[in-house]
């Protein structure tokens, strides 16, 4: 799904991001781990085409990205990130996991039939009347993952998808993210937690100081 060779980010004198050579498959579940400032949240942004490298070459599905405007708009409709503390907007919880559905142009009445099946995926089934602003923190992070999935992206990027909420939620969202992989998504989720690769049984990218280490298999 993506290849990247002699990625280089910098800020000013600061190397944010040294990668080498990176491959992730089509399919997979990857966990991408490292301390704060080890160059996580960088690695996504240019996996969500939001960022462009210093130097370096990104493929995507093989075609290699040149970072123009309307390549790079292409890319993302096929890549969806969700950040560690997703904003809900005012109104209903249809609104909120319907409002990707818009933005792409997806034809409304598709809409209820594709949001009632994302939030029955999070197990949030009947709460497509409810207030969003009304919600627990643990409904929310769900909401946000059904408005995710709701776009059934080819890629999903999950930054700490499984942090501060409770431990019920944490393993409702766990079971959903295990699950993506099998019905053709490519996830590649931040923790800080490294028992997370056995637990989801996906394959562990780790990152020290901006650099792509390879662990040796425990």
């Amino acid at each position: 799904m993506y290849r990247l060779q002699s990625i280089r980010v910098r800020y000013g004198s600061n190397v944010a991001l040294d990668v080498e050579e990176l491959t992730i498959a089509e399919g997979r579940l990857y966990t991408l781990t490292g301390a704060n400032g080890a160059g996580k949240s960088t690695l996504l942004s240019i996996l969500a085409f939001l960022t462009p490298p210093t130097s370096g070459e990104i493929f995507y599905a093989g075609n290699r990205v040149d970072w123009t405007h309307g390549s790079v708009e292409e890319y993302r409709r096929k890549v969806t990130l969700l950040h560690q503390s997703p904003y809900l907007f005012g109104g209903s919880v249809h609104d909120n996991v319907a409002f990707g559905l818009k933005v792409r142009g997806i034809p409304g009445e598709e809409h209820r039939r594709i949001v009632d099946r994302a939030l029955d995926g999070v197990g949030l089934q009947g709460f497509r009347d409810r207030k969003a602003r009304e919600l627990s923190g643990g409904e929310a992070q769900r909401v946000a993952m059904a408005r995710a999935m709701a776009l059934n992206p080819e890629v999903l990027l999950l930054d700490e998808p499984l942090a501060n909420i409770d431990r019920e939620t944490a393993g409702l969202l766990e079971t959903v993210i295990a699950s993506l992989p099998a019905q053709g998504t490519t996830v590649v989720m931040t923790t800080h937690d490294p028992d997370h690769p056995g637990r989801l049984n996906g394959e562990s990218i780790h990152l020290e100081g901006g650099r792509h280490v390879v662990q040796p298999l425990r």
